[in-house]
């Protein structure tokens, strides 16, 4: 089944940008400190290829705490987008966790958010990440959660802090594993 055939409506991958596409870098604000994970290119590729929409939905409280401004995200995020090609989109929280926003992972505002603007519903999304925050948003919007090892994600899944639909070691696995779904979904007549 294709993605795009569904119903009317595209599927969506919702990746977490640090730990997960990129090494996780304490408040990257430096676009020339982008560095892609193993995988992620092929990862990317497979699940574009294959007719998934591909966002990132990223918490970056360092703008919220004043440690860089937004214009140093969007940098950051114009280079990951040279690295891997465009996404349909980039949802950015960046509140600090004081603020006690509706975008701030795991609530999911964001994905929601996403899900409007891009018309596709929240709940046939797979979100992937490295953080309990990724499989509670996932699962806070109805959504599948697979948690990946690289990043925080082999020491959260350790401490038993998340829950997810799937465990992946490695970003090209989680596609596989979010393409390998979509080929068991019922199909809409």
């Amino acid at each position: 089944m294709n993605p795009a055939s569904k119903a009317g409506s595209r599927r969506f991958v919702a990746f977490d940008r640090d730990g997960t596409l990129i090494v996780e870098k304490n408040y990257l604000s430096d676009p020339d400190q982008v560095e892609l994970l193993p995988g992620a290119s092929e990862a990317v590729a497979l699940l574009r290829n294959a007719g998934f929409g591909l966002i990132v939905v990223t918490n970056q409280s360092g703008v919220g705490r004043g440690y860089f401004t937004l214009e140093q995200v969007h940098a950051v995020h114009r280079r990951l987008r040279e690295l891997l090609g465009d996404f349909d989109g980039i949802y950015i929280c960046p509140h600090a966790p004081a603020e006690e926003c509706d975008c701030r992972k795991p609530k999911p505002g964001l994905l929601r958010q996403a899900a409007r603007e891009l018309r596709f519903t929240a709940s046939d999304c797979v979100v992937i990440g490295d953080k309990d925050v990724d499989v509670g948003l996932a699962h806070n919007a109805g959504a599948k959660g697979v948690l990946v090892t690289t990043g925080y994600g082999a020491g959260h899944l350790a401490a038993g802090r998340v829950r997810p639909d799937f465990v992946a070691a490695d970003l090209l696995t989680a596609a596989q594993w979010a393409i390998a779904q979509e080929s068991h979904a019922p199909t809409v007549e």
